[in-house]
């Protein structure tokens, strides 16, 4: 199969469990994520992202991929101990990676390390700069500015 970009579109931030949550979609070109696949991301997100840290700002990213095939990908990034990222990722739809069904809405735990395939990590070159650009380099951490910066809409992969 031949590399191709998909589309990654950014619906806007949102507060879950106690953290500034920003988001972004990738889609396949000629696929667009179902609102069955979303509903059911969003509604597992929670279990994906840590308690604030009293240190840093309450802040996150997460990816919803949907997959060439049955496979979606929930991919929920948090910013910790000043300047560190943890990585949860929940999969649904993928029994090649221990899914219990094709179900593109059943999310589980992956239980393997992982940070994100080369469309999605795109998108964490892109908060990885406004981080530091709004949090780390100014004397006063701008959070509001960190969350207005999001990656822009459009073809990603290349």
């Amino acid at each position: 199969m031949a590399f191709h970009d998909k589309e990654l579109t950014v619906p806007g931030t949102v507060e879950v469990a106690g953290r500034h949550v920003k988001r972004y979609h990738i889609d396949q070109p000629d696929r667009r994520l179902e609102a069955r696949v979303v509903d059911a991301a969003y509604a597992y997100l929670p279990s994906l992202l840590p308690a604030p840290d009293p240190t840093t700002p309450p802040a996150s990213w997460v990816v919803l991929h949907r997959g060439a095939d049955t496979g979606a990908y929930l991919l929920a990034y948090s910013w910790f101990f000043d300047n560190v990222v943890q990585c949860r990722i929940a999969i649904a739809g993928q029994p090649a990676l221990d899914c219990p069904d094709d179900d593109p809405a059943h999310f589980v735990d992956l239980d393997r390390p992982g940070v994100g395939c080369v469309w999605e990590l795109g998108v964490l070159e892109h908060e990885r700069t406004a981080w530091i650009r709004h949090v780390l380099a100014p004397d006063t951490p701008d959070l509001a500015g960190y969350l207005a910066d999001a990656r822009v809409e459009g073809p990603v992969g290349r």
